[in-house]
């Protein structure tokens, strides 16, 4: 019983971290690691203890692939931008990097592929429809990342 209720607190606190980290990236385009560490503890706490459709291994590999898989697009996308003669900042940032990580944990290879993909299209019709310049990934990964996590336990 008292399992049940700390993980349900530990989720509140979770759930929270996310929907801040969105709003920050929303207004600041900055996603601080004080929301982003405890949302990946709680993730691996999560996978950890509670079965589901998330194994360890496969929240560990999930969290590897969407760190260096993210840090490698950001990489290439500096190099693209600096060759143009004039600086210009970074399109993805160390917090996008490790929001994919903690992603990875929570989803699994999968499941972060989904969400990826989900918000990636989503926030390119936001970004065309507004005509911006930038657009906030948390703002869009978070609930992308909601649902794919709702639509693993449906299909569990």
């Amino acid at each position: 019983m008292i399992f049940s209720v700390i993980f349900a607190i530990l989720l509140m606190v979770a759930a929270g971290c996310a929907v801040q980290m969105a709003r920050t990236d929303w207004r600041r385009r900055i996603i601080p690691d004080v929301y982003l560490f405890p949302c990946l503890l709680i993730g691996l706490l999560w996978v950890t203890f509670v079965p589901g459709p998330v194994s360890v291994p496969d929240a560990v590999l999930g969290a590897a692939m969407g760190y260096a898989l993210t840090l490698g697009v950001g990489y290439v996308f500096a190099r693209l931008t600096r060759g143009a003669g004039r600086p210009a900042p970074a399109p993805i940032g160390l917090g996008d990097v490790k929001l994919m990580a903690t992603g990875g944990v929570w989803l699994g290879v999968t499941g972060l592929a989904v969400a990826t993909v989900i918000a990636c299209v989503v926030g390119m019709i936001w970004g065309r429809r507004r005509r911006v310049r930038y657009v906030p990934l948390a703002t869009f990964m978070v609930p992308a990342a909601f649902i794919t996590l709702i639509g693993q336990w449906i299909l569990l």
